[in-house]
């Protein structure tokens, strides 16, 4: 009962927020306005604010199954090229990032392990995780460099593309159909069926094989999806990620609080460069290439490209190329590394000894 009763102050948090954004008329208000509502509320109100992960997660698979009935299945034809470009913009981008934590590290007095893992743009769970097994002790300077990333990004990147939210974003009238609620059933049921085996981001990838892999061995037609629909995986994520910064985590030294901030700006200013290399190449918008390149939440990103309807497929393509190229071959490589750097360090000190 009591974990019912600080959801409903959440959920009424976010409506309260959203309303005020929609009315404000502030790019994707629905999520906006729920994080910036509820993050300012903890800081005041001292009773207990929760929101369930489930609920997140069911916003991520409302997200994910609505691009998968966008997918633009001609990227297939493309995806050598593309491949090649979304190699070399990770490249750049874990480049930067290290080179960003590594000025973080001697300006805010961090160990450049805590600050290489603090830089890097992947979901703050998996990193979290990672910096446990390999006993990195500053674990709360790591969440929070991750927290203030993601909340600035979102926060900052939709104002940066404003402008195209207020001139081609359009309502839609598509009605709720059953087909609709049942497609995000069976991809709710199959998304817990592939986190059970480790996917990666399940909740947002499996909805999108799942409705692609439909659309080509089926007949079924994709239902049409109503505007309301969006605005509510908007707030089920929103009020999720306004509960992330914890009042505790402005308790660290002032270095530390600054030095999150300006990672954060660091990427988003090298993400907003490499965008006009990936504009150029591939002929995209700045609005598709920037946020492809965003170092914000998958979900989040994406929601923003439907909102601005900018390619929503390259857009999940570019953003969860990078969620796979940091889990599978950035944080392995990093395990290995520092494994062999503990590995020469307890060599030289028996050699001392």
């Amino acid at each position: 009962m009591l974990l019912l009763k600080a959801m409903l102050k959440v959920l009424v948090l976010s409506l309260i927020g959203g309303y005020i954004f929609s009315l404000l008329h502030i790019p994707i208000p629905w999520m906006l306005g729920p994080i910036v509502v509820v993050m300012l509320a903890q800081f005041v109100y001292k009773g207990p604010l929760k929101w369930s992960g489930k609920m997140c997660d069911l916003g991520v698979v409302m997200v994910g199954t609505v691009i998968g009935v966008k997918f633009n299945i001609d990227l297939f034809g493309m995806m050598g090229s593309i491949l090649f470009y979304m190699i070399t913009l990770n490249v750049i981008l874990i480049g930067g990032s290290i080179g960003i934590a590594y000025l973080t590290s001697k300006w805010a007095k961090v160990p450049m392990k805590a600050a290489v893992l603090g830089a890097i743009p992947g979901g703050l769970g998996q990193i979290v995780v990672f910096a446990e097994e390999e006993q990195v002790e500053e674990i709360g300077v790591i969440s929070y460099f991750q927290v203030i990333r993601l909340l600035l990004v979102v926060v900052f990147v939709p104002f940066i593309v404003a402008g195209q939210v207020i001139s081609k974003q359009q309502p839609t009238d598509a009605k709720l159909t059953i087909n609709l609620v049942l497609l995000i059933a069976l991809a709710w049921v199959c998304s817990h069926l592939m986190q059970r085996i480790h996917l990666p981001v399940a909740f947002f990838i499996t909805p999108i094989i799942l409705v692609i892999t439909l659309q080509l061995t089926t007949p079924i037609t994709m239902p049409q999806v109503p505007g309301i629909f969006m605005n509510v995986a908007q707030l089920l994520i929103g009020a999720h990620i306004g509960l992330m910064l914890k009042p505790h985590m402005i308790k660290l030294p002032v270095r530390v609080l600054l030095g999150g901030i300006f990672s954060a700006f660091a990427l988003i200013a090298l993400t907003f460069g490499s965008s006009f290399l990936m504009s150029f190449a591939l002929d995209t918008t700045f609005a598709t290439s920037f946020l492809s390149t965003a170092p914000g939440g998958l979900d989040q990103m994406v929601l923003l490209a439907d909102a601005v309807k900018a390619e929503i497929s390259l857009v999940s393509m570019f953003q969860t190329f990078r969620l796979l190229f940091i889990f599978i071959l950035i944080l392995p490589l990093m395990k290995l590394f520092y494994r062999s750097g503990e590995k020469k360090r307890l060599s030289k000190i028996k050699q001392a000894v």
